[in-house]
């Protein structure tokens, strides 16, 4: 008899936690799997108990919610004194679902009936030293127009999903200048930049297929490096972005690399995962295959 921890957060995706619980608690049971339900109190509760819980006799440790939730779990579990690993199993409720977009699996019934197959998918993991502090990133990892963005749309949250396309439309107006040193491997360039965004997955936001090549177990992260460009060009290519058409469009560089770092003329806060946390400067490393998610 298969047994997993669930985490749900009774305010988290709109408040719907509670409501998909009970739409999945019966397809567990049904497939007589055992379930030890814990809700979350706090912002970072998730982290705290993947973090510390007893993993004997435990075949994943799953989770109602969205990007932000997996980031949270991502961090608790590399974080683990005993440094023990637990596979993760997603279940799509949260308002931004990048990672699950990828996954192909928006609906929570049909998570729930891949998290019980037991199939295991290798993910890689960027360690993000943030001007010495350690983070943990499964999706992206961007400064520059991602961070300001999210600062602008987290006070937005009443516009729901649309808040991140409003929210680029403001900062993409504003054109702020963005002067930062790159390395990317073994190359290095300087410039001024809209904004760079290390990406994992294909998805980033409210659906934007920001890295079209991106895979979750190839041992890279793809790098989008917007040039400086005028408004004008920058809403052009905004407007491409949905469907990954800002592709080899001349302002645009993607590369696929191993590792990078960001030196900025001025230190700003990150977007990791869709959560503003850490500073600038960065060094990013891909830790291959990392963790296991249950998919």
């Amino acid at each position: 008899m298969p047994k997993y921890y669930l985490v749900v957060n009774p305010h988290g995706g709109n408040a719907r936690g509670n409501a998909i619980l009970e739409k999945i608690k019966p397809i567990f049971e049904k497939a007589g799997a055992e379930l030890e339900i814990k809700q979350t109190r706090y912002a970072g509760h998730a982290r705290n108990l993947i973090n510390s819980v007893e993993l004997d006799g435990y075949d994943g440790f799953c989770a109602i919610g969205g990007d932000g939730t997996m980031h949270e779990l991502v961090n608790g579990l590399l974080t683990r004194t005993d440094g023990r690993k637990i596979p993760i199993g997603l279940i799509t409720g949260g308002t931004g679902n990048s990672f699950m977009h990828d996954m192909n699996c928006l609906d929570p019934v049909v998570a729930v009936k891949r998290i019980l197959t037991g199939r295991r998918r290798k993910l890689d993991i960027a360690r993000v030293d943030a001007a010495g502090e350690i983070i943990y990133g499964f999706n992206i990892v961007g400064w520059g127009l991602p961070t300001d963005i999210n600062i602008r749309a987290e006070k937005m949250r009443w516009l729901g999903k649309q808040r991140y396309n409003v929210a680029s439309l403001i900062e993409v107006l504003k054109n702020t200048r963005r002067l930062a040193r790159i390395s990317m491997d073994d190359r290095k360039i300087a410039g001024d930049y809209g904004f760079i965004l290390g990406c994992n997955t294909i998805h980033t936001g409210n659906a934007m297929k920001m890295a079209p090549l991106a895979q979750i177990d190839d041992g890279l992260i793809d790098l989008i490096i917007v040039r400086k460009a005028s408004r004008l060009k920058l809403l052009s290519l905004f407007t491409k972005i949905f469907k990954g058409g800002h592709v080899g469009d001349p302002v645009v560089v993607y590369h696929q690399v191993k590792e990078f770092s960001i030196v900025p003329l001025e230190d700003h806060t990150l977007n990791i995962d869709g959560e503003l946390v850490g500073s600038t400067p960065i060094h990013v490393k891909m830790l291959p295959g990392e963790i296991e998610v249950l998919l």
